[in-house]
């Protein structure tokens, strides 16, 4: 949880975070499917059990030594508690590999109650559009597609699942006015000049490594 609370210290009103199921379908925050980068394990995220995961450190010691030697493996439950807590909105991607593993309804059977407190908080985004469309239909937060290549947002099939936002690649957009059929939100943005020149083609939303730079740089 510490870049989640460094991003709202920094002043963060939006955090964007990826979830995988583990082995007893406990929704943790993680990007990778497995442990390795993250915890220097070699197992997969979904065949490690809740409690074993609770043992292990989220250090990413590879890219910042002892710094977060401490840090735990956080529950998508404790994300939820801290986003609102904060009155912040959480922007919650779910991952391929949970959902090739488990399937989609059990994806979404996983997040539902850890994802109560953030009822008008939280936007479920995906790679995988066949989860979105379930979603709509299951629980009660909208949705919004990250989008696999620029050439799609304006697509019809992006269209239809009434996204409330699309996410997209800074390095996939496509030439000239950002046209879309909901804000844009772009990753990842590090600088204020670039920002402003997205802004200006209209892109609503910024996704950032670095808050504090990127929050000086527009100030």
């Amino acid at each position: 949880m510490a870049s989640v609370r460094g991003a709202l210290a920094a002043g963060a009103s939006r955090v964007e975070i990826d979830v995988q199921l583990c082995a007893d379908s406990v929704p943790i925050l993680m990007h990778d499917g497995d442990l390795r980068r993250m915890c220097g394990d070699p197992r997969a995220v979904a065949d490690v059990p809740a409690l074993e995961l609770a043992q292990l450190r989220a250090a990413e010691a590879g890219r910042f030594g002892a710094r977060f030697a401490s840090e735990r493996v956080a529950t998508l439950a404790e994300f939820a508690h801290e986003i609102a807590g904060a009155g912040a909105h959480g922007y919650v991607e779910l991952k391929s590999e949970s959902i090739a593993r488990f399937g989609a309804a059990a994806v979404l059977a996983a997040i539902e109650a850890p994802l109560r407190p953030l009822e008008g908080r939280c936007t479920l985004i995906s790679f995988d559009l066949d989860i979105l469309a379930l979603a709509r239909t299951r629980l009660p937060h909208p949705v919004g597609p990250v989008l696999s290549r620029g050439s799609e947002l304006c697509a019809p099939h992006i269209a239809a699942l009434a996204p409330s936002v699309l996410f997209c690649d800074d390095r996939k957009l496509p030439a000239g006015p950002l046209d879309a059929p909901a804000p844009l939100c772009v990753y990842e943005v590090s600088s204020g000049a670039r920002a402003r020149e997205l802004a200006a083609r209209g892109v609503a939303l910024f996704e950032t490594f670095d808050v504090e730079r990127l929050a000086r740089e527009l100030a």
